[in-house]
């Protein structure tokens, strides 16, 4: 069985790298191409779009995929609709993973908003010294932020227009709890802007935060297509690779 992992998070490597392993699963994973270095799973990769529905519909026929796993980051909407949509297009079986979304825990001072423009907006009544780990799409939101003084942290420097007040910090995690703690308290940071990306890699800046009673702003996720298989961990991941496999062969 053919299987294509629509990837770029860290559950998509570790899936390709444990379902290569598996007789009768043949992988091909593909990056969005967004970030400059990634991380590349083991097996055969590719890198960039496909073209909307349709281009995704047109490549799963023409290379005879069997199976398809969106394994993007929570917040790859798009992706993870046009996904659903080729897959179904073609009757092929689709699943989606996606970690667990973090929660607040005692000690957290969340403010939930729905998306960027939210973000940008709960700012108004804030501190003045923003920690902004969006990456690097989507700054652009927080452009007529004036007031604020912005500390932008991504893996690539962002394009599009920027806030007045801003200092970029070009790094790749995942960061330690001090680490963090360090850096909220080197620039003062009077508060977090995130997204629910979930997730233990990158949840160092969330008890950071709730260690130094830093408020944060967490961006809610997208929601997934209607009537998703959906599975939050790798190993049921690959329980249902490994299903789809013997129903294929049988």
């Amino acid at each position: 069985m053919r299987v294509l992992i629509l990837g770029g998070t860290g559950e998509a490597r570790e899936l390709a790298n444990l379902a290569s392993g598996e007789r009768g699963v043949d992988i091909v994973s593909s990056l969005a191409g967004r970030v400059a270095n990634p991380r590349l799973p083991v097996g055969p990769v590719r890198i960039g779009g496909f073209g909307g529905v349709e281009g995704l519909r047109t490549w799963l026929r023409e290379n005879r995929i069997d199976a398809v796993v969106d394994a993007t980051h929570p917040f790859a909407a798009q992706v993870s609709t046009h996904a659903a949509t080729a897959a179904a297009d073609l009757g092929l079986p689709a699943l989606h993973l996606r970690r667990p979304e973090w929660v607040p825990r005692r000690g957290d001072l969340w403010t939930r908003v729905p998306d960027l423009a939210g973000a940008a907006s709960a700012l108004a009544d804030r501190g003045e010294n923003v920690l902004l780990t969006i990456g690097r799409q989507g700054v652009g939101a927080f452009a007529g932020c004036r007031r604020q003084r912005f500390v932008i942290r991504s893996i690539d420097a962002p394009t599009g227009p920027l806030p007045p007040r801003y200092e970029l910090l070009l790094a790749r995690g995942p960061f330690t709890f001090d680490e963090e703690l360090v850096l909220m308290s080197r620039h003062r940071i009077d508060v977090l802007v995130t997204k629910n990306s979930g997730g233990a890699q990158t949840e160092a800046k969330i008890a950071a935060a709730r260690t130094a009673g830093v408020p944060v702003v967490m961006i809610e996720r997208p929601p997934l297509p209607a009537g998703a298989n959906v599975v939050d961990e790798v190993g049921a991941a690959l329980d249902w690779l490994r299903l789809a496999t013997a129903h294929s062969v049988s």
